[in-house]
């Protein structure tokens, strides 16, 4: 297997570790696992886009990647792992002490959920928020399919859905259950509420530090 070879980079990434973990940024200390690769590229194409830097242990401290293996088990995460598959732009950087570090870019995904195809079978979707990657719900993952084709379709808000948005606009926003004891709805009739209104942009999902919450946008 060939070497990996990298450009001159030794102050950028230094400067992009210095960010530390957040966000946007992923360090990875190895890509043995495509699956974890794809867990990531998931969660930075549910969000805003991201950057994996690998070679970067979590503590920050640059080991290097080893060799063009490591670019194929990337691009097999994001081809094969991830659904739809996610176009990435894979970089090279020579850094401290000759080690390399490889950038990948992922993009915001115009087509969410973006899915990863578990070693079990199963297909779950994750979302960025701040240094981890957090499973999404199925009623999220029904939210974002139902607004990808429900452009340009008139709805009528009855009083439940703007019970709803007043829950949603509070400081602590509101979850489907609350709504659905509050509203005296069932949890179908509560979701769909939410499906609703998420296709029509007026509530979107938060993670509130143990689950994810409804808001208004």
């Amino acid at each position: 297997m060939k070497d990996l070879k990298g450009i001159k980079g030794k102050y950028y990434i230094a400067s992009l570790i210095e960010e530390g973990e957040h966000e946007h940024q992923d360090f990875k200390f190895a890509v043995s696992d495509s699956r974890k690769i794809a867990r990531s590229i998931s969660a930075f194409a549910n969000n805003d886009g991201g950057r994996l830097l690998i070679g970067v242990k979590d503590n920050g401290v640059v080991a290097g990647v080893r060799n063009e293996e490591d670019v194929y088990v990337v691009e097999q995460a994001a081809e094969m792992h991830c659904v739809p598959p996610q176009q990435i732009r894979v970089t090279a950087f020579k850094a401290a002490d000759g080690l390399t570090v490889m950038r990948v870019e992922i993009d915001r995904s115009q087509s969410r959920p973006v899915m990863v195809k578990e070693a079990d079978g199963s297909m779950k979707a994750y979302f960025r928020v701040r240094d981890e990657n957090i499973c999404i719900t199925p009623l999220m993952a029904r939210a974002w399919r139902q607004a990808s084709c429900s452009e340009g379709t008139l709805v009528r808000i009855d009083e439940r859905g703007h019970r709803l948005l007043d829950m949603a606009s509070t400081p602590g926003g509101v979850s489907v259950e609350e709504f659905m004891y509050e509203a005296h709805v069932s949890r179908v009739t509560a979701e769909d509420i939410v499906v609703t209104l998420h296709s029509m942009g007026l509530v979107d999902f938060r993670h509130s530090g143990h689950e994810f919450r409804l808001f208004t946008v």
